[in-house]
């Protein structure tokens, strides 16, 4: 090729010639360019020097020069730095840092701080690194100092003082101190703080005042709200209290000295003359108890033998005295004549007694006879309380009067919402009469309401419980309390249920297929997983050894199940070649087969390994024409899809599909083999519907109507500016609706990316993106047939692509055992499915369908036995509905067992109604039991003198309402009824309360004008007559017509207690708790005790004369005489009792001689005391 040589030369010209530069040289941030550069051209080779800016440098020239239309820099390397500064100086009592820049260079600057305690001087406080170094001098730090301090009026400083005009610095201390009589208001000592000021205000000194004294368990005297200094306040100590050191406290400058104070009066160890006391203890607190014993022949002075320190005393009184037996105290009683004269009376005397209104004689009768025995009288107790039981408050009465002794109790039983106090359910009897009083009080209740029960339900249908009321509730079938029962219990309490009832999902332990569960438990939680291991020689579906299953809401996610892991290959028939050829093939695995010698293949052409074995069964070779096939046979409730034809050539196939509401179950095609159609498939009623029509956000449903039943459609729309992604509309399959579509807002579609193939194989290409819902064509290289995609949302459907999808075919389904049967010998291509239905009393587990995946079926589910149910439970206020006939009712009282899938309904009692009307037999378990709901009530019925407050229209079952009634009416019988299912509880009645005939008592009189009649809850008061002080309350209440209370007036003046004890000896007279003024006691002694002084004391303005003493006998005994080696002169007792001063003469026993001097063995008693003789 040749090329005119004018063409030639332009070529050359371009490339050689030099190219000038078309602007100035660059400006830079830290060089500035030397000389004038005005032209807008400068030739290749122009240099231009820079020069560095102030505060840089630089080694050596910086120079561009004009190379190739660009400025190019001769030495890159060349560069203008920032100026170091050096180090910026240390200041005395301070420091610096860089507040800019990380170097002391150009630009840098450092802030200088003062140490605490220091402050700097002047407003300076940096210095910057400039052109020509550091700015500023080096900023300087001198100490703080704080204002002089003077002295505080009335004191003085004592530590730290300076001149008065002189300055303090920082740190330095001031300490102060008050003159006498007056105290610091304010710190003892203040410092001087980093900021230059005072740590605190200079205390004053303030004249010493003291607040009225807080005194606990006491009170002053007079009070007054300040105190000087040395004042004194006297107190007085509350009641049972005494003081701690004495009864006046004085205002000090530390407060109150001594600290006034009251302590608790205590009981001091009891002086009990002839008897011992436990526990022993230096002092006792009030309401500590003793228990004491007499020695022998004597006893406590008062039943039982226990006394309470009720403040600085004993109460009762603890004394031994003699006995038998004084003159009887009869509590609540009296003897039937004085008997003066008759006491001390000797054992065996008997005196009659009568007793007081409302007390009898242990034989319940009003008198009786009081007997002195040897440990005093009998009876112990002579009048005890007769109780009378005829009313029972808010409680059930019975229709008559009962009569109960001291210490007898009778059970009571309140309405329902009323207890006795502390939920007690028994009256004792007690010497004041009931206790507690027979009145039923309102008590904390727990509603049902208060409680909801997921999963669960109470077993009860009550609707309020009592404190205390245990109640049960049960968990549904399938369901659990926390430690695995099926029920469990709850407590009402004073802050309510005891606890929030738990029912969680469980699963029963599962039962394995030649595998091994590894875990003991016998029931499960949701969600908790079990592992289970294949045995030996069997693998899992998917081919491992070992497994998990996980309990769901529906049960177990799987069967552990395990399988035999290989086929061996089968017989091979005639003509018959197999592929691939293996000895065994692990579960999963196909063999293909193809015939020899041009014969035809009658079957399938192949079959899979199952843990059931082969399936389906192998083809055989048939030599020769085959026939061909007439019209496909009709299908019950279901037509052929495509256009029949008269004749059918053999391997030609036919698709069915069902009416509308059945569910095919097999395969849907049929195959034409050598004359005769493979087996037809089933449509089968689906009875299940679907729900509601589930909402679509920003979207609409277009006219429908339930029913929704199997195959039925719904359409769905979009609201204005959104678009539909997805479906139009959604299908009811099998009891569940498709998947739902999608609205977008239109202006937020995504749109789709062009794809590579569109620009290549031959198309065309102007866009790059493509709108939503664009329908675009490509073809693919080879190929004249177009494809399309359709962009959804910014993603290709289908997604774009010239690779062709191979779709591997599965064999012919297999026959599952104990399924219909459904042999075929079609082949089918990955993702179809094949309904399973499995053979009557069978029911199919593990999913419904079998799915072609990756040229095998995958999925297979089991066909089991169906498992019958037991009796079913029963309900509480329902029955199982009665069947009709005779012989129906005859087996329905006969033990028996109920099919699976069985339906049986129950039916409630009148006035309620039931929550689920059948049950259902499932796999040996009943579903969900339904329950006997209570219906609503009318309005309350009703009464007489009462009323409803806050009445309702309806009442639930189980609601409470409580009458009141009107002033001067009471409740008769329980005051809350309850709605039992459309009708109430019994009412009460309300009834007159007023009381009448106001009773009388001995020394107390009414204070003002008595009624005719009184309101219940009103008091009548009561005051004592001239003399008589009154114990107890002075009041009495009318309760429902009922007199309630009793004042009680006693003589007043000049009165003792009971006389003092003396040892050995005791009073003649049973002792009394008071005795009037005048009144003469005698003493005696016990035998051999002589009485010194008056035997008798006499009762003067409340004290008793002095008691006499008991002088100690003495006490020879044999024992004593053995060792001393005497023996009684006169007397051979053994034992013998000498009073004081009495003679007792000894001599020697026989061989033995006096050691003592004669006069020794004529021997005195003194004082209990005697000098023994010795012989030896």
């Amino acid at each position: 090729m040749r090329c005119p040589a004018k063409f030639v030369w332009l070529i050359l010209w371009t490339v050689c010639v030099a190219e000038d530069c078309r602007e100035p040289p660059p400006r830079k941030e830290t060089e500035i360019v030397s000389g004038s550069w005005t032209e807008q051209t400068y030739p290749e080779g122009t240099q231009a020097t820079y020069k560095c800016r102030p505060g840089y440098r630089t080694l050596g020239s910086i120079v561009m020069v004009c190379k190739d239309g660009k400025w190019v820099s001769l030495h890159p390397s060349r560069i203008c730095r920032k100026k170091p500064c050096g180090h910026p100086g240390d200041t005395s009592f301070g420091s610096f840092h860089l507040a800019v820049g990380t170097q002391f260079e150009y630009g840098a600057k450092v802030v200088y701080t003062c140490d605490e305690g220091y402050q700097m001087l002047g407003e300076i406080n940096f210095r910057e690194c400039d052109t020509n170094g550091w700015t500023n001098n080096i900023p300087l730090c001198e100490v703080v100092k704080c204002l002089p301090v003077t002295e505080p009026e009335n004191g003085r400083i004592v530590s730290g003082a300076l001149e008065p005009d002189q300055e303090y610095t920082y740190g330095q201390v001031v300490q102060f101190q008050c003159n006498a009589g007056y105290s610091l208001d304010g710190p003892k000592q203040i410092h001087c703080s980093a900021g230059g000021v005072w740590s605190g205000d200079k205390p004053k000194c303030v004249g010493i005042s003291c607040t009225p004294p807080n005194i606990l368990n006491g009170y002053p005297i007079i009070s007054k709200e300040i105190y000087k200094a040395n004042e004194r306040v006297q107190y007085k100590c509350s009641a049972g209290f005494e003081y701690s050191e004495r009864g006046e406290t004085i205002c000090t400058a530390s407060g109150w000295a001594p600290v006034p104070s009251c302590v608790e009066i205590t009981c001091d160890p009891p002086h009990i003359p002839n008897g011992f006391y436990t526990p022993e203890s230096n002092r006792y607190r009030t309401g500590d108890r003793i228990t004491y014993h007499c020695k022998e022949g004597f006893y406590p002075e008062i039943q039982g033998n226990v006394a309470r320190c009720t403040g600085n005393h004993w109460s009762p009184a603890p004394r031994c005295t003699l006995k038998p037996c004084s003159r009887p105290v009869i509590k609540h009683g009296k003897l039937y004549y004085d008997y003066r004269g008759y006491f001390p009376a000797n054992v065996g005397q008997y005196f009659y007694y009568y007793c007081d209104h409302n007390f009898v004689t242990p034989s319940r009768r009003s008198g009786d006879y009081l007997t002195c025995k040897r440990n005093g009288w009998s009876a112990e107790v002579p009048c005890l309380r007769q109780c009378i039981f005829d009313y029972l408050e808010h409680g059930h009465n019975s229709y008559s009067a009962k009569k109960y002794l001291q210490g007898e109790t009778v059970r009571v039983q309140c309405y329902p919402g009323y207890s006795l106090p502390d939920n007690q359910d028994t009256l004792l009897c007690t010497e004041n009469g009931w206790s507690p009083p027979p009145k039923c009080i309102l008590v904390k209740t727990c509603a049902k309401s208060d409680i909801e029960i997921e999963n669960g339900f109470f077993s009860e249908n009550i609707f309020t419980y009592p404190l205390n009321k245990q109640t049960q509730y049960k968990c549904k079938p399938g369901y659990v309390t926390a430690d695995g029962a099926t029920s469990g219990l709850i407590t009402c309490l004073q802050s309510g249920w005891s606890a929030r009832p738990v029912c969680i999902k469980s699963c029963d332990a599962p039962v394995p297929e030649n595998a091994r569960i590894k875990s003991d438990g016998t029931w499960f939680k949701l969600n908790d997983t079990v592992d289970y291991e294949c045995q030996q020689g069997f693998e899992s579906r998917n081919g491992d050894t070992a497994g998990s299953i996980v309990c769901g809401e529906d049960g177990w996610s799987d069967k552990p199940a395990c399988y035999e892991r290989e086929c061996i290959t089968p017989g091979i028939k005639s003509y018959l070649d197999a592929e691939p050829k293996h000895n065994k093939f692990k579960v999963g695995g196909v063999l293909k087969f193809h015939c020899r010698e041009r014969r035809v293949m009658l079957g399938a052409d192949s079959v899979q390994c199952y843990h059931f074995g082969w399936s389906p069964n192998l083809p055989t070779c048939k030599a020769g024409q085959v026939k061909s096939c007439a019209p496909p046979p009709q299908l019950l409730n279901g037509e052929v899809k495509e256009t029949q034809k008269g004749e059918y050539q053999h391997s030609e196939v036919v698709e069915y599909v069902c009416n509308p509401r059945f569910l095919m179950k097999g395969s849907h095609k049929i195959q034409c083999v050598d004359g005769e159609w493979t087996t037809l498939p089933v449509c089968i009623e689906e009875e299940r519907t679907c729900g509601d029509i589930p909402d679509l956000d920003h979207g609409y449903v277009r006219h429908s109507a339930p029913p929704y039943h199997h195959g039925d459609s719904v359409e769905f729309g979009c609201n204005a500016s959104f678009s539909l992604v997805g479906p139009r509309s959604i299908t009811c399959i099998s009891g569940k609706w498709t998947q739902l579509p999608q609205c977008f807002a239109t202006d937020k579609l995504k749109k789709c990316k062009a794809s590579k193939i569109f620009a290549s194989e031959g198309n065309l290409l102007d866009k790059t993106e493509f709108d939503h819902n664009t329908n675009q064509s490509y073809k693919c290289r080879g190929k004249s047939e177009s494809k399309y995609s359709v962009c959804i949302n910014g993603v290709w459907d289908p997604r774009v692509s010239c690779k062709e999808e191979v779709l591997n075919s599965c064999p012919p389904p297999p026959q599952i055992p104990n399924a219909q049967d459904m042999t075929t010998t079609v082949n089918y291509k990955d993702g179809e499915k094949i309904s399973i239905l499995c053979q009557e009393n069978y029911i199919i587990q593990d999913g419904e369908e079998i799915v072609c995946k990756d040229g095998r079926w995958q999925s297979v589910p089991r066909c089991v036995e169906k498992i019958p149910c037991s009796e079913p439970p029963e309900i509480d206020h329902g029955t199982i509905q009665s069947p009709g006939s005779a012989e129906e009712r005859r087996e329905m009282f006969e033990p028996k067992k109920y099919a699976h899938g069985t339906r049986l309904s129950y039916t409630c009692e009148d006035g309620f109604e039931i929550s689920e009307k059948e049950i259902i037999c499932h796999m040996g378990k009943w579903s969900s039991l339904p329950q006997c709901v209570g219906r609503p009530c009318a309005p309350p019925p009703e009464i007489q003198n009462g009323a409803v407050a806050q009445e309702k229209d309806s009442y639930l079952y189980g609601e409470e309402v409580t009458y009141s009634c009107d002033e001067g009416f009471g409740i008769d019988g329980p005051a809350s009824i309850r709605c039992l299912g459309e009708k109430w509880s019994h009412p009460p009645e309300c009834i007159n309360t007023d009381c009448f005939d106001l009773p009388t008592f001995n020394d107390a009189v009414v204070i003002g004008p008595k009624k005719p009649s009184y309101k219940s809850g009103e008091q009548v008061t009561f005051k004592c007559l001239q003399y008589f002080q009154l114990e107890g309350p002075n009041t009495i209440r009318c309760i429902k017509s009922r007199w309630i209370g009793k004042p009680a007036c006693r003589d007043s003046k000049g009165k003792c207690g009971p006389p003092p004890p003396i040892d050995n000896g005791d009073t003649t007279s049973f002792p009394l708790p008071v005795y009037p003024p005048g009144t003469v006691v005698e003493y005696q002694c016990q035998s051999y005790y002589e009485l010194e002084g008056s035997s008798s004391i006499k009762c003067e303005n409340g004290q008793w004369s002095e008691p006499p003493k008991c002088l100690d006998a003495c006490v020879v005994s044999e024992e004593m005489m053995r060792k001393h080696n005497i023996e009684l002169k006169w007397r051979p007792d053994k034992k013998l009792y000498s009073r004081t001063d009495d003679t007792i003469e000894f001599r020697c026993r026989q061989g033995y001689y006096r050691r003592t001097p004669l006069h020794t063995f004529r021997a005195t008693c003194q004082q209990g005391k005697v000098a023994y003789p010795t012989c030896g």
